[in-house]
């Protein structure tokens, strides 16, 4: 097994531009055979899905081979795999449907360490049902979220859990199997956001015990769209609300309206581009990526030491990123220092790495950065040694300015 940065670099034509890139949580770049399936899907004949014509046979294949693709990266059902616009309305879509069979006094759990994302469509669905929310907190000190936390806020009532699997601002990775038991053995449902986790580990719907996992394909090399995986049988028991002639089948009664055809062609591309990260892995498309992840997260432990040593040789650094199992992904403050100034000191010098709270306002928060948040720095496929380089020595400049 290898992992040959210098060949995947070489696939993103945005590289060519010289920046180093830390920015791949807010979205990631795209490497040349996405923008190629997208264009393709595009200059061929395309049209509503069906079997009649070349442009409807296009559209049904499309579809299908990225469900496909999509089942394969999250371990789960092809006819479990639904498409929208993104993460963010997929579960506005979810937490409506699944209100409907809430009750006054029912409960609903949000934690402090997710994107707001998966806090406020359950907040405002349970508050239009009459539910209670109760929140599971995290340990700021440590960044901590464990199943302890969640346990102490479950009860007879509890209806559902939503909990990230991963932060998309400090990296924080709960023990979501751990917590699956316990939401279970309350009877409830556990909703897992895996936007932030999908992009640096392979994802498994069952091995995780979540009843729905939700990503977005652009923050792992993909164009911009959300993709939700869930049990085919359990999505048969939800019903969204829908247009009268529009498919009643699952996963298309969650679909609303026309897919974006070349969209899906980049996610399955995308897919296709993860499993190769190994070139030398072989077999299935699954079995390639559980390959592919495990040399991704090898060589992001790498970079991630160079970064946390160059880190800690800068005082006036604080680190807010400290959880024992954790994404490639650092949230740091500055004594004294803006951490604003500090991306747009490096911008000057071709370093994307940006400063916020990323809509996770609830964590920045709990850590007592209000909602400015931090400067946030992430790892990607692409990123190499030079990078991490580039990136301590703007920190350093930045500090001696």
């Amino acid at each position: 097994m290898r992992y040959d940065i210098t060949g995947i670099r070489a696939q993103f034509p945005a590289l060519a531009a010289g920046t180093a890139h830390f920015d791949g949580p807010g979205g990631t770049q795209t490497p040349q055979p996405v923008i190629q399936a997208i264009t393709d899907a595009l200059a061929r004949p395309l049209s509503n899905r069906g079997h009649g014509t070349a442009g409807e046979r296009n559209a049904e294949t499309l579809v299908t081979e990225s469900r496909r693709a999509m089942a394969d990266l999250l371990g789960a059902e092809a006819s479990g795999i639904v498409f929208g616009r993104s993460a963010t309305q997929l579960i506005y879509d979810l937490s409506r449907s699944l209100a409907k069979g809430w009750a006054p006094g029912d409960e609903v759990v949000v934690t402090r360490l997710d994107h707001d994302s998966n806090i406020r469509p359950w907040v405002q669905a349970a508050e239009r049902a009459g539910a209670v929310v109760r929140w599971a907190d995290f340990d700021p000190t440590t960044g901590e979220l464990t199943a302890e936390d969640i346990r102490a806020v479950l009860s007879e009532r509890t209806r559902l859990v939503a909990l990230t699997a991963a932060s998309n601002l400090i990296g924080t990775r709960p023990p979501i199997p751990a917590v699956s038991r316990l939401v279970h053995e309350a009877g409830a449902l556990l909703h897992v956001d895996g936007v932030h986790h999908a992009a640096h580990s392979l994802v498994d719907l069952e091995q995780l015990g979540a009843d729905f996992v939700v990503c977005s394909p652009y923050k792992f090399l993909g164009p911009h769209l959300g993709v939700l995986a869930a049990d085919p049988e359990l999505l048969e028991t939800l019903h969204p609300d829908k247009l009268l002639p529009s498919a009643d089948t699952v996963p298309e009664r969650f679909e609303l309206g026309t897919l974006p055809y070349e969209l899906l062609a980049g996610t399955r591309a995308a897919v296709d581009f993860l499993a190769g990260l190994d070139p030398d892995a072989a077999g299935t498309r699954r079995a390639r990526l559980t390959s592919s992840f495990e040399q991704l997260e090898a060589h992001e432990a790498t970079l991630r030491a160079q970064l946390d040593k160059g880190l800690s040789q800068l005082e006036q650094v604080t680190v807010h990123s400290r959880a024992a199992d954790r994404t490639a992904t650092l949230l740091m403050t500055f004594e004294d220092r803006s951490t604003v100034d500090a991306y747009r000191f490096l911008a000057e010098r071709g370093v994307s790495a940006p400063s916020g709270s990323f809509y996770a306002l609830e964590a920045s928060r709990r850590l007592g950065l209000g909602d400015t948040g931090g400067l946030r720095v992430g790892l990607a496929p692409y990123n190499d040694s030079t990078d991490v380089d580039r990136l301590l020595e703007g920190l350093a400049d930045f500090l001696g300015s």
